[in-house]
């Protein structure tokens, strides 16, 4: 069997060595593909390989027909939408991606923000403190539950909804459960948003549900931009001066923001949500195992394609 790692962004050494060291013990060939620059070099790097590692790296119907042999891709990361799920079942590849293993690190970041913006980005103003405010969180999965387990360090009262997650799962964990994400925004200063872009999710954040935050309020996105209304969100912040917004990616409207919202908005240069050298590793090794889980066991627990 042979695996590919195809990276634009280099795993780290430590990640590359673990990865190897699975690989290897499963008998199977690694080889890397790293700083690409041309699709080309995707393309034909692909023809021959069982399976693939990638991190955002677009996988779509032309790199699944040039994979004759591919049987498994796995997204290093919880988010998969740089895979095209529908091409992938249609060419009998199983996609899978690494839920939980980025999930401390995203977390971590929330609050590199926050206490970025309650401190007023550094600016030697008086800003204000964490402690005692109402935090959301809007979905409560893997990294959801971090930001929660971190938030009651900060002396934070926590809420939570998601659809997908019982209220009494919520309430298990120690966090106030709500019944709509309308009601999440009413009720809390900050909402940390960590839903997935999918139809349903994407520019669902608009200027209705936002501007249900109180006087105050800030928002928080470390998951997709896709899933912001843009135009509604600036708009609305240039009605409430008081609302600010934390990205950890820049928005494609970033100059407007940075423009017209100045003082009560940062996006990261580039999404830095995984960017540290534990999730780099634990995401890396954990894509490897499951291709051998996979491969030799018929293992699909993390498959996110039908």
């Amino acid at each position: 069997m042979k695996v590919l790692i195809a990276t634009e962004k280099p795993f780290s050494k430590v990640a590359v060595d673990g990865i190897r060291e699975v690989t290897d013990k499963a008998g199977y060939e690694l080889v890397l593909l790293e700083k690409y620059t041309e699709k080309k070099q995707l393309l034909d790097a692909v023809a021959d390989v069982d399976a693939l590692i990638i991190r955002s790296d677009k996988v779509d119907n032309e790199v699944l027909d040039a994979a004759k042999n591919l049987k498994i891709v796995v997204r290093a990361g919880a988010g998969y939408d740089n895979i095209d799920l529908e091409a992938a079942t249609a060419h009998n590849v199983v996609a899978m991606n690494t839920p939980g293993q980025n999930a401390n690190s995203v977390a971590e970041l929330v609050f590199g923000l926050l206490v970025f913006g309650v401190r007023n980005f550094y600016n030697g103003t008086s800003g204000t403190e964490l402690m005692g405010k109402k935090l959301g969180i809007l979905a409560f999965g893997n990294v959801g539950r971090n930001v929660a387990r971190i938030a009651k360090g900060f002396g934070m009262d926590i809420y939570a909804y998601d659809a997908f997650c019982p209220a009494d799962a919520i309430e298990a964990a120690g966090v106030h459960a709500v019944e709509s994400q309308d009601k999440l925004f009413e009720s809390c200063d900050i909402v940390s948003l960590h839903i997935p872009a999918t139809p349903e999710t994407k520019q669902s954040i608009n200027a209705e549900l936002v501007g249900k935050l109180p006087k105050g309020g800030i928002l928080v996105n470390t998951a997709r931009k896709e899933v912001i209304n843009e135009p509604e969100l600036l708009a609305l912040m240039q009605e409430r001066t008081d609302l600010k917004y934390l990205a950890d990616i820049k928005p494609d409207m970033d100059a407007d923001f940075a423009e017209k919202a100045a003082g009560r908005y940062f996006a990261t240069p580039k999404k830095m949500g995984a960017q540290t050298a534990e999730a780099n590793v634990n995401a890396g090794i954990a894509a490897a195992n499951q291709i051998v889980g996979f491969l030799e066991n018929g293992i699909t627990k993390f498959q996110v394609n039908k």
